[in-house]
């Protein structure tokens, strides 16, 4: 068998693959949840956020301390119905504290 190997990037990898197009997808739209609520977030606790991973109506946020998720817990209502009024279905968000 003869192959030809030849470097691609990994968005041309990511739209050849059905797989990786769509975790493509997923860390995008996980991303632009987070824009879409950084505001609501203090200031002091924005570098403690990350974005997680989104598992049907349930997306999940990284958070550094167990200080920072305790405020953050504090806040979901008001996160939650503000993705819902920019049209994401999310019906919870779940938080992980990075350790």
């Amino acid at each position: 068998m003869n192959r030809r190997h030849y470097a691609v990037t990994l968005q041309q990898a990511s739209e050849d693959s059905p797989t990786l197009a769509k975790l493509t997808a997923l860390t995008r739209d996980s991303s632009d949840r987070l824009k879409a609520i950084e505001l609501l977030i203090p200031a002091a606790l924005r570098p403690a956020v990350q974005a997680g991973p989104i598992d049907g109506d349930s997306w999940c946020l990284l958070v550094k301390s167990n200080a920072a998720a305790a405020k953050i817990r504090q806040l979901l209502p008001a996160l939650q119905a503000h993705l819902r009024s920019r049209g994401w279905e999310v019906n919870a968000i779940r938080l992980k504290v990075q350790t």
